[in-house]
């Protein structure tokens, strides 16, 4: 895990709802957490989550996994890389100083550091770089799937 991230998790722990070991309540910790955000919840499809935490007071969310992932979400062709370790600060419909998410465009991985829902584009996801430059994709493209009774995931693909 990077410095930075370990800083900003310890840095932010004191006062944070913290969940630990339990992956399939992990996992549920992170799906209601993108639900109160208002975040599509199959945005984060990621897997062995050990830990998540959230800091309200000062808006600030990790979610720990046991090893880094990559997805391809079936509706967009886009493949995503999810670091054993994820930080942002959110809002209401967006997550912004995000680290440990990564888009791979052509040849290149870019650092996602932005994921937001504007209120007039309610159908419309976007996502930016550090740099500035953003892509828009369809809501919908990153909901959950199918869920099994007791809401395990059900299956690979978009989740």
């Amino acid at each position: 895990m990077a410095t930075t991230q370990q800083q900003l998790i310890a840095d932010h722990r004191t006062d944070a709802e913290v969940y630990s070991a339990d992956a399939v309540l992990c996992h549920g910790k992170s799906i209601e957490l993108l639900s109160e955000i208002r975040l599509p919840k199959g945005l984060l499809p990621l897997d062995d989550i050990v830990e998540v935490g959230y800091n309200r007071s000062k808006s600030f969310v990790w979610l720990k996994q046991r090893k880094p992932k990559t997805h391809k979400f079936r509706s967009t062709g886009k493949t995503v890389s999810y670091d054993s370790v994820i930080t942002a600060f959110v809002e209401d419909r967006r997550m912004k100083r995000v680290t440990g998410v990564k888009s791979k465009e052509l040849f290149l991985w870019v650092n996602i550091s932005d994921i937001f829902v504007k209120e007039d584009h309610p159908d419309r996801i976007t996502f930016a770089n550090p740099s500035g430059i953003s892509r828009e994709f369809p809501f919908e493209a990153f909901e959950l799937e199918e869920e099994e009774e007791g809401g395990k995931k059900e299956g690979k693909g978009k989740r």
